[in-house]
């Protein structure tokens, strides 16, 4: 499903004293079927962005074109939106609140009067793509794990079949091995839909592993739109003036290359394209003095 913004505005508190313009005048088009990485600064407009994709909030000015749907300035609330583009927020876990599992799973197709059936039948199916087998449907949801409630509250926004699915900081708080369960259940699904997700990230190791496309904001604005590669290739100086890092097999390539006589360019934002690149540098052939 594609997305495009029509110089669209946002301001909180439109209108009186207390007017805060967050959006200035975004023309962005969102192409389907790719994972996008929305970073900048905080308070740079990015989460007030996405929540723009589904209607959560609606322009000050300008539209939103969501397939055939157009969210604008007085627009009647189209609940639709909702069913078509999902958004998992940060720390998901803390928005359960049912008696069971499987109810907090079926409460956005409850919503929408989806046959009881059909109900039951999706929701399970959405456990299932988090890993969750269908005991954990009549368990309550706090007495989960962490990791098991996460799971549990990303299922019910897969539960909808969103085309469009936006991770608003998908891993906070989880360590390394957490980061990259999460990102392979968001890629399963991914891959097993052809849908398209969009990533709001302060992590650049992220956004070098799984990002096509990248959307930098600064102050409400759309600085640039571009592929990891060329981001991290071209504009070095806008990554570090928005106080970002460079992903770590980047860092150490630009450590290494301060030291040789003939720097690496890499060819893949993505570690183990990296790694492997290094190898290859650095490998002495069979019988050329090698040990």
């Amino acid at each position: 499903m594609e997305i495009t913004l029509n110089d669209v505005f946002y301001s909180y508190n439109a209108g009186t004293p207390l007017e805060n313009e967050v959006l200035r005048g975004l023309n962005l088009k969102l192409d389907s079927n790719k994972i996008t990485a929305v970073v900048g600064r905080t308070g740079s407009g990015k989460s007030t962005f996405v929540q723009h994709l589904n209607g959560l909030l609606y322009p000050t000015r300008g539209s939103v074109h969501v397939g055939d749907a157009i969210i604008k300035s007085g627009s009647k609330r189209k609940p639709v939106l909702f069913d078509k583009v999902g958004i998992v927020f940060q720390m998901p876990e803390h928005q359960l609140f049912e008696e069971t599992v499987l109810k907090d799973v079926s409460f956005g197709p409850r919503q929408l009067g989806w046959p009881q059936d059909l109900i039951r039948a999706k929701a399970l199916e959405a456990l299932r793509l988090v890993g969750l087998d269908e005991s954990f449907g009549e368990r309550s949801p706090f007495e989960l794990s962490g990791g098991e409630k996460r799971r549990a509250a990303i299922a019910g926004v897969l539960v909808m079949e969103p085309s469009v699915l936006i991770l608003d900081e998908p891993t906070v708080g989880l360590d390394s091995e957490g980061k990259q369960s999460l990102m392979e259940l968001f890629l399963s699904w991914r891959k097993e839909k052809q849908r398209t997700l969009v990533i709001v990230t302060h992590d650049m190791d992220l956004l070098a592993e799984y990002a096509e496309d990248v959307i930098v904001f600064e102050s409400g604005k759309v600085k640039l739109k571009t592929d990891p590669l060329t981001l991290f290739t071209y504009y070095r100086k806008e990554i570090e003036a928005l106080g970002l890092k460079l992903p770590l097999a980047l860092s150490l390539v630009e450590q290494l290359n301060a030291k040789l006589y003939t720097p690496i360019t890499v060819e893949s934002v993505k570690k183990e394209a990296i790694l492997a690149q290094l190898a290859d540098h650095f490998l002495i052939p069979s019988g050329k003095g090698g040990v």
